[in-house]
């Protein structure tokens, strides 16, 4: 049974949160608001990625009726380090290069928004690469697009479909929205 939702506004450029949303039977319109996404020192990435998602929710301060409000932040982690969006093509080289034969976890921070009330929750994914060739690298970053991508690939585009072996925990998480956990906090929250 599908819920009926108030309405929905997605704070994300990202085409593929947006074609999740659309996979949920969910109608929404996109709003897009300039943040800072700068953190403090001392957080854990779950923290960072949370702390990120919330400073987007808090833009929002001007919704009307009973407007639903949905912020997202993806980051990737190895080593305890953040990999963020590669700056250029060597540093996507670098990146996909740290990533080859090696597990990391990309964690997604969400936030509703609706009534000045915030809720967040976080999930995170084990992904597990195997080993990669730097031609295999210089392929996809001349043929993929890693540059708009947190850890410099997507899950569905041809690096994620010849590298990664397994993953422990949410396949759409890894695209950029955990659907499953969205759809049960949305019900709940309305």
């Amino acid at each position: 049974m599908h819920n009926r939702f108030p309405p929905i506004i997605l704070a994300s450029k990202s085409p593929r949160r947006q074609e999740l949303l659309k996979l949920l039977g969910i109608d929404f319109r996109i709003v897009l608001k300039e943040v800072d996404e700068s953190y403090p020192e001392g957080l854990s990435p779950a923290e960072i990625a949370t702390y990120i998602s919330e400073k987007k929710a808090k833009a929002f301060d001007e919704l009307v009726n009973d407007e639903v409000v949905i912020t997202a932040d993806t980051i990737v982690v190895i080593d305890g380090r953040i990999l963020g969006k590669p700056e250029n093509d060597d540093d996507a080289f670098k990146i996909l290069s740290t990533l080859s034969g090696r597990m990391h976890e990309v964690i997604t921070a969400v936030s509703l928004v609706k009534n000045g009330q915030i809720r967040s929750f976080c999930e995170v994914s084990e992904v597990y690469f195997r080993e990669i060739s730097a031609e295999q690298i210089q392929y996809y970053i001349k043929n993929g697009n890693p540059s708009d991508k947190a850890g410099a690939y997507g899950i569905q585009e041809w690096i994620g479909l010849i590298a990664i072996e397994r993953i422990n925990g949410s396949y759409t998480n890894v695209v950029g929205l955990p659907t499953h956990r969205l759809y049960q906090e949305l019900c709940t929250f309305i």
